[in-house]
């Protein structure tokens, strides 16, 4: 070129514009094919060779100077800059999530029976219907429709004592749970209780709070009442994470005397109230006192986790700390999938998918229970009358099993996984999640876990 700038050899597309240069160069510079230190044609001679505007090369010349990618002196022209002084920030690769070939693992349902149509129609018509300001910032507790159907529903269903004004719609049970510790914290509470058995995560939100968190001792009976400490405790009382066993009648009211007593919060994780399978339903703990009950409720086990719904039902005083931990966090939950999930309840379809979900897992659960009594009469089942998973007390060493059943490409958790602070002496169990493989890989998963059991 008559300036003595490199020749570029740039591809560009039809449009020709300043974007389009751009990227050209970007890509040119990226690959190496532009080195540090050559030096660009000037305006003038490239936009004459690409059939440009000379304003638009000037604009890219001058955009990529202002990212770092060229500098530009007086007298010297444009060159492409020395970004080797900036090494680029080193990349942090997360853990990817272990998958098995067959995942026994607790806490998922089969998201395979999803109910897709139904999610479509009730989509479709939510989204007919919807005003425009639904689609703009509202309510941070959530959306009126959904909130008043929620009511009917739990009051029907679990028999909770909601109002929807005392509804808060979250982006799923972690953000309730993070909620609920950010207000507890500003009304002055320092430390939240929770079940010896229990998830990990959850014991790791409210510490990430700024609380301590302090073990309840868990029995056949479920948490232990007596000795209870700090300001919020939480529970699992129609179904314990994971020993599956219901809150005794005498300890759910003895829970609510001392909240009342002590001035604390009881925090009910109703995390899968709608499957029982030999038992009648245990009521919510929140219908005993709702001024000292939160109820929390999620679509994770009845629908599918990826949807990340969940609602708490506060008491009066916790209405206004929690909203503004809301607000603070991500202001509301998404509009359209509130509106949606409240259609999919008001025309019926969640009662009838409840109800084909519930036979779905008895089935599922009486096919392992009836292998496990022909090929392992041994091992003891444990928690089956209720929710996605069972306990299995295993001779030998829970861990070494788990491991070997991970290398063969099954997955399984141990009781000691869930645990505040296992020790040698906690109970050797697995625990095998039935409801997360899908319909054709499960027999496969069943005969695989007989193996594991060495039966």
């Amino acid at each position: 070129m008559e300036d003595g700038g490199a020749d570029l050899h740039l591809e560009l597309t039809a449009t020709r514009g300043r974007g389009d240069l751009v990227r050209a160069l970007h890509e040119s510079i990226r690959s190496g094919r532009l080195a540090a230190g050559t030096r660009l044609p000037s305006s003038r001679s490239l936009a004459r060779d690409l059939g440009i505007a000379r304003n638009t090369v000037a604009d890219a010349y001058g955009q990529l100077v202002a990212e770092g990618w060229l500098t530009a002196r007086q007298g010297s022209g444009t060159v492409v800059a020395n970004r080797a002084a900036v090494p680029p920030s080193p990349v942090v690769s997360l853990p990817e999530a272990r998958s098995f070939r067959y995942d026994l693992t607790p806490g998922s349902p089969d998201v395979a029976t999803f109910p897709r149509t139904e999610w479509l129609a009730a989509a479709r018509k939510a989204l007919t219907a919807a005003p425009n300001e639904a689609f703009g910032l509202g309510d941070p507790r959530g959306r009126i429709e959904l909130r008043r159907v929620l009511a009917d529903y739990l009051a029907r269903a679990r028999g909770v004592r909601a109002d929807p004004e005392r509804i808060l719609i979250c982006s799923g049970y972690v953000q309730a749970l993070s909620l609920l510790s950010e207000a507890i914290k500003t009304l002055g509470g320092t430390t939240i209780a929770v079940e010896e058995f229990g998830y990990g995560l959850h014991r790791d939100v409210i510490r990430a709070r700024g609380l301590d968190v302090v073990a309840v001792p868990v029995d056949e009976l479920g948490a232990q009442t007596t000795g209870l400490t700090g300001q919020g405790v939480l529970l699992t009382p129609a179904h314990q994470m994971p020993t599956g066993v219901p809150l005794a009648p005498e300890r759910r009211t003895a829970a609510v005397e001392w909240a009342r007593e002590s001035g604390a919060v009881l925090i009910e994780d109703d995390y899968d109230g709608e499957f029982r399978y030999d038992r009648q339903a245990v009521g919510a703990l929140q219908a005993l006192d709702p001024e000292r009950v939160v109820y929390t409720g999620t679509a994770s086990k009845s629908l599918a986790p990826g949807l990340r719904l969940a609602w708490m039902v506060l008491p009066q005083r916790l209405i206004e700390p929690v909203v503004a931990a809301k607000r603070t966090a991500d202001f509301q939950t998404a509009t359209l999938e509130q509106l949606v999930l409240a259609e999919f309840i008001a025309s019926g379809h969640y009662d009838r998918h409840v109800r084909r979900s519930r036979l779905h897992y008895r089935r599922r659960r009486d096919r392992l229970v009836e292998l496990l009594a022909v090929r392992a009469p041994t091992v003891e089942v444990a928690g089956i009358s209720a929710g996605l998973h069972v306990l299995l007390d295993v001779p030998g060493d829970a861990e070494d099993m788990v491991a070997r059943a991970a290398r063969q490409g099954l997955g399984l958790a141990t009781l000691t996984t869930y645990h505040f602070n296992p020790t040698p002496a906690t109970r050797q169990a697995v625990i095998v999640g039935y409801g997360t493989p899908p319909d054709h890989a499960y027999p496969g998963a069943l005969d695989l876990l007989c193996q594991v059991l060495g039966v």
